[in-house]
């Protein structure tokens, strides 16, 4: 695989402070089901990184005496994690919202039989991969399959009361592009979808969330072998819009590695550009008991272009 580290370093992209941080996004290992093209965890069924008891431990503990209101729960497949279920139980207990990051075909593996309902019944948000509402789109980025599997585990959720008004069981759909190309915009998109998953499918949701794709890792890869990268990149820069940065997520969220080291957000986290605090970079979670991030500078690269790019593009959609 390329790095593409070094195609990002040179960067004159702005400077971000951070605000409060109320969102901890938790990335519980690289394990998956799936290995999809646009990945940028390089996530798959063959990876072995897995958070452990004593880190899920210290998420717990930072939950406790934080102010922390959201617990975002990424992977690879989350859900895979043998500690998934007690840490969003132990999280909804302590009065923490959980958002899971879900790829929707987990729901329909051996032995996660019982995983929507274990969702419905802890009100876990999901924020679910859905690349298309159409087969080909979808099969073509994530694998033979993927499609119909999505749609027969989303009818699922919709069977639980996922999506229906009043049911407090909220379910949102993640869109990316297929390659180099900017996301469309968000609200035109959302009624498509719903439109069109409706209509094939019966299926209902709560809203779209589109993610521009980042030159990084797998996805970023597959650019450099191509000789589309820096032209990638230049249309990311030329698309830059400067009223994005108010809102985006390194500025009230805090990225947790499988081993429970910091970064400014999963991106960061991935190319492996630790969060720094006064000079100090490679921070655990323990080590943030007594800090205070607020103010403090983000870690920034040419990658970051792809948040502020257009119509903006972050964890929740559209900026």
């Amino acid at each position: 695989m390329h790095a593409t580290l070094p195609l990002l370093q040179a960067s004159d992209f702005p400077s971000v402070h951070r605000g409060t941080a109320d969102t901890l996004q938790v990335n519980l290992g690289y394990r998956c089901n799936q290995a999809c093209l646009h990945c940028h965890v390089n996530a798959g069924p063959t990876r072995k990184e897995e958070m452990q008891a004593d880190t899920v431990n210290d998420v717990v503990e930072f939950l406790r005496c934080s102010a922390i209101k959201n617990l975002d729960l990424t992977g690879g497949a989350p859900e895979l994690n043998a500690h998934f279920r007690a840490l969003v139980s132990t999280a909804r207990q302590l009065g923490v919202k959980v958002i899971d990051r879900c790829n929707l075909t987990i729901l329909l593996e051996p032995g996660q039989e019982d995983l929507a309902g274990f969702l419905a019944d802890n009100q876990v948000e999901i924020v679910a991969s859905l690349p298309c509402y159409g087969k080909d789109n979808v099969d073509a980025q994530r694998g033979d399959g993927v499609y119909a599997a999505s749609i027969k585990a989303l009818q699922l959720l919709n069977r639980l009361g996922y999506g229906h008004p009043g049911s407090g069981l909220e379910i949102n759909l993640m869109y990316n592009p297929a390659g180099a190309t900017l996301p469309p915009e968000q609200k035109q998109l959302e009624d498509d979808y719903h439109r069109e998953l409706k209509s094939q499918a019966g299926i209902v949701f709560n809203h779209l969330f589109v993610l521009a794709n980042m030159p990084i890792q797998r996805f970023g890869s597959t650019l450099v072998s191509k000789g589309g990268f820096d032209d990638y990149l230049a249309l990311l820069k030329s698309a830059y819009q400067a009223e994005n940065l108010d809102n985006v997520m390194c500025r009230n969220l805090i990225s947790v590695d499988w081993e429970g080291y910091l970064y400014d957000c999963d991106f960061n986290q991935m190319l492996d550009l630790p969060l720094e605090v006064d000079g100090r970079s490679r921070l655990h979670l323990r080590d943030l008991q007594d800090e205070s991030l607020e103010g403090n500078p983000v870690v920034v690269c040419n990658h970051c272009y792809g948040c502020t790019a257009g119509q903006g593009s972050s964890c929740g959609g559209a900026l």
